[in-house]
């Protein structure tokens, strides 16, 4: 059984499929953790109403990651998924959790690669690419260059706006 922990700045949407696929059994998983570096972050009260264990660290302490590790350690956690997490990881973090960190990102990999959220849906929307999509790799020293494991393509929405583009579902 796999024991997550989830990273995450934002509203932690990823973060909801993933607890419906423990409930309906699609996923042989527990979430053990679910820390951010927001305190406001909605992810956080998201987890709070499942009743997940959750942990706010402030990221301007100088032992931020290394006390952000050690968490995921205490809840005996075997992979952390990355879910709107707004920070670059460091190299010793990454070596600390190496082929133990999933990130979830809101491209089509390796295009828009850097880029994080509502910036990489109005990139896709300026560029005029006929399909975008979602990935998910293995993280790695290189932001967004990792293995990937899985992408799921749609074609562009037609509207003007970066935020449909993260409503709208796919079925491919």
């Amino acid at each position: 059984m796999l024991r997550l922990g989830i990273l995450g700045s934002t509203r932690g949407t990823d973060m909801l499929a993933l607890i419906s696929a423990i409930k309906t059994n699609r996923l042989n998983a527990t979430i053990n953790l679910v820390a951010s570096n927001k305190h406001d972050a909605i992810i956080l009260q998201r987890a709070k109403e499942y009743h997940l264990k959750t942990l706010y660290l402030d990221p301007k302490q100088t032992d931020y990651h290394q006390k952000l590790s050690s968490a995921f350690k205490n809840a005996n956690i075997n992979m952390i998924i990355l879910i709107g997490y707004m920070k670059i990881l460091p190299t010793s973090f990454i070596n600390d959790w190496q082929n133990k960190i999933i990130n979830v990102h809101p491209s089509l990999l390796p295009a828009f690669a850097g880029g994080i959220n509502n910036n990489v849906h109005e990139a896709v929307l300026n560029a005029g690419v006929k399909e975008t999509g979602c990935t998910v790799h293995l993280v790695t020293e290189q932001i967004d260059a990792g293995p990937i494991l899985l992408q799921k393509k749609m074609c562009r929405p037609t509207q003007r706006y970066s935020r449909n583009i993260k409503t709208t579902r796919t079925n491919t």
